[in-house]
């Protein structure tokens, strides 16, 4: 029974590992992670994501063929690896320490034969000139000859019911022939389709174009909505009517700013590796970085403008926020917008009360927040209610009966005298 080891058990690895452990070829899966209290839960069978029902969960680990853990020596003997560790960034700079944390450990157990493949968002040359050298340097075997490397990807989109990890096509590639038939051979076990590419440099460029595409198509939306309003135009009914084009148009709608791992950050890697290796500045990159990160202080803004329209002070009022996680019907909170907004209205001297019911533990925001209910009271009691995450558990009729004013983000409200959109 070939064994798989899954190196990361979060929002990427969690759902691979359990995958691979439910799949007809019988794979014995190990998923690894360095965070004692995440495999204390995993082992009791508490999924934190939404990917991953609990009643999956339980299977899988009733069956025997999922162990999570953090004990290295349950590496030993693997046939694939999947290295699915944050690759975060540290002062705008690519940090790849978790990379070389896991390749240095599989390196240890590494043996002829086996396949080792890097998932996580990284800049184009990350597989052959990182990882296969510290593979090379533990095991003794060489990249190619004695063992497969390749790369593969991720397109997890948290929440999405239709395009799964199953569902979705897998872009996957080797540093050689063998290795890409390797790697391909895994992955036609677990999803659908899978979409080979010649080089791994090709496969680890392909996930930063689709993230690259759509944060410049945010960040220019959100730069109209911006302008829109100042020049007195609704641009929610100009994005509904450019969306009648059944071609040449692309639908993106303005928001509070980007979170989750890969807009704030996978692009700024390509941006890093670009002026790294060439010495040329990646314009667009940077525009949409600047317009993006700009889209929670414009939001903190208007708050502050709709409470001076009423002449009323930020300083001492009750906002009442919902949403932290940074996309609808998840419990994603990484890098959300949401945060600095909060950041910004606790900065402003606001009194922030906030509503996620997805997001229920670990919630990265100030102490000072009270997390509630969404309640009639909660909505009549406040001053100013804003709307950043449109979760569909949030019941919008509540808010428009009982709310004196809206700041929706998302327009998700019907338009009253009460609410303003982005």
């Amino acid at each position: 029974m070939p064994k798989v080891v899954i190196m990361g058990q979060g929002y990427v690895g969690l759902p691979l590992a359990v995958r691979a452990a439910e799949v007809d070829t019988q794979y014995t899966v190990v998923g690894f992670d360095v965070d004692e209290q995440r495999i204390k839960r995993l082992s009791a069978g508490e999924s934190f994501v939404e990917d991953v029902a609990p009643e999956r969960l339980a299977a899988v680990l009733a069956s025997g063929r999922y162990r999570p853990t953090t004990e290295e020596r349950a590496i030993g003997g693997f046939d694939v690896a999947v290295i699915s560790v944050p690759t975060p960034l540290r002062e705008g700079v690519p940090d790849l320490s978790h990379i070389e944390s896991a390749a240095r450990l599989l390196g240890r157990f590494l043996r002829q034969g086996a396949t080792v493949i890097l998932e996580s968002t990284t800049y184009p040359g990350t597989t052959e000139e990182l990882v296969a050298p510290i593979l090379e340097e533990y095991s003794g075997l060489t990249a190619g000859t004695d063992f497969h490397l390749g790369y593969s990807p991720e397109r997890i989109d948290p929440g999405n019911r239709t395009w799964t990890l199953e569902t979705t096509p897998k872009v996957v590639s080797g540093v050689d022939e063998a290795s890409l038939r390797a790697v391909d051979a895994f992955y036609g076990s677990v999803v659908d389709t899978t979409v080979p590419v010649g080089a791994t440099k090709v496969a680890e460029l392909t996930k930063l174009v689709e993230n690259t595409f759509r944060h410049v198509n945010v960040a220019l939306i959100n730069e109209l909505a911006i302008f829109a309003r100042d020049l007195g135009i609704d641009v929610w009914e100009a994005v509904d009517a450019a969306s009648s084009k059944p071609f040449g148009f692309m639908r993106f709608t303005p928001g509070p700013g980007v979170g989750g791992h890969c807009l704030p950050v996978d692009p700024v890697y390509l941006s890093w590796r670009v002026n790294r290796a060439l010495g040329h500045r990646f314009r667009f990159v940077e525009l949409a970085n600047d317009i993006n990160d700009h889209m929670p202080g414009y939001v903190v803004q208007r708050v502050l403008s709709a409470f001076n329209e009423r002449g009323r002070a930020v300083n001492g009022a009750r906002v009442l926020v919902l949403g932290l996680a940074y996309k609808p019907d998840t419990g994603d909170a990484r890098e959300s917008p949401a945060v600095r907004v909060v950041d910004g209205l606790l900065g402003l001297g606001a009194q922030v009360r906030a509503v996620d019911p997805h997001v229920v533990e670990s919630a990265p925001v100030d102490e000072r927040v009270e997390r509630v209910d969404l309640t009639a009271e909660e909505v009549s009691r406040a001053d100013a209610v804003v709307l950043l995450t449109d979760h569909s558990a949030f019941d919008y009729e509540l808010i428009s009966q009982h709310a004196s004013f809206v700041l929706d983000c998302r327009k998700r409200l019907p338009a009253a005298d009460s609410v303003e959109f982005l």
